[in-house]
């Protein structure tokens, strides 16, 4: 008898915003601090800005208001203003594991109206035995969808 196991769904989202392409990348990578809610926090102290490193190795990190910094993941791909692709290194109870990656690709495609931002969280099945779960949690209204609404009001607002 074999078993097999159905890997979870990546998790895809995504919104139109009224600013072009490169706009629209800028206040998804470097613009993250202003958009980033601060419950989304792996730290005790309060979030002063989210940074990704614009280049391929670069690091994705939060710091903090007691001066610390808290690693995230790190940049796979960095292909302004089309394409990043960041590792995702939170482990199931979202801490920071140098051993674990899952992938987050977010594609800027030009529209008429704006720019067509589409977030892509795969590899999920990485998880294991919480994979369910975690998908459930970033999958849900305060996940990646909310946090692609945030990211919205900020690009429109910046445009």
């Amino acid at each position: 008898m074999t078993v097999s196991t159905i890997s979870p769904a990546a998790v895809r989202k995504s919104i139109v915003v009224k600013a072009p392409p490169a706009r629209a990348f800028e206040v998804f990578t470097s613009g993250m601090g202003r958009w980033w809610p601060g419950s989304h926090n792996t730290q005790p102290s309060p979030i002063t800005n989210v940074v990704i490193e614009p280049r391929v190795g670069g690091r994705w990190f939060s710091t903090h208001e007691d001066g610390g910094e808290a690693d995230w993941g790190r940049v796979l791909a960095w292909e302004p203003p089309g394409r990043a692709v960041l590792g995702w290194q939170l482990n199931a109870e979202f801490q920071y594991d140098p051993d674990f990656i899952t992938e987050v690709e977010i594609t800027f495609t030009p529209q008429e109206a704006g720019t067509l931002v589409t977030l892509e969280h795969r590899n999920l099945e990485r998880y294991g035995e919480a994979a369910e779960r975690v998908r459930g949690m970033i999958d849900a209204d305060g996940g990646w969808g909310g946090l692609l609404q945030l990211f919205g009001t900020e690009a429109e607002a910046a445009a």
